[in-house]
């Protein structure tokens, strides 16, 4: 069996962001993905989360996005994010990706154009 090759991700990044729901996870994973802040968005549910907050043990149902993009947008991602969040210290955290395959790394590399103005890449009714 030969082996897959595989192309270093080099500047591109796996970003976890919670939500308090799909709604909100789904409004917020399009959003970043029209303005090509993102090259796709997958929401994750559910999950349950156990954090302190104010002094507090807290457990709560929760929905994770887990996006991809460039390194490189990762400001302009996290503003969305922090705009159209209804935390009020939502978690926005990238890991890097090390390694992928080279067609989806291409795709990726493709899709992660922000247009200027936070135009829309496509014009969508919903």
């Amino acid at each position: 069996m030969a082996a897959i090759k595989k192309k270093k991700g080099g500047d591109f990044v796996v970003i976890f962001i919670t939500a308090s729901s799909f709604k909100e996870a789904e409004r917020i994973g399009k959003g970043l993905v029209k303005k090509g802040l993102a090259g796709c968005a997958n929401i994750i549910q559910p999950i349950r989360s156990i954090f302190f907050w104010k002094g507090k043990l807290c457990q709560e149902n929760e929905v994770l996005l887990l996006v991809k993009s460039r390194a490189g947008l990762f400001d302009s991602l996290m503003n969305y994010v922090k705009k159209n969040h209804s935390y009020k210290i939502p978690e926005i955290v990238a890991i890097p990706i090390v390694y992928g395959l080279p067609d989806y790394m291409a795709w990726l590399d493709e899709s992660c154009k922000p247009l200027p103005s936070g135009r829309m890449k496509y014009d969508y009714s919903n």
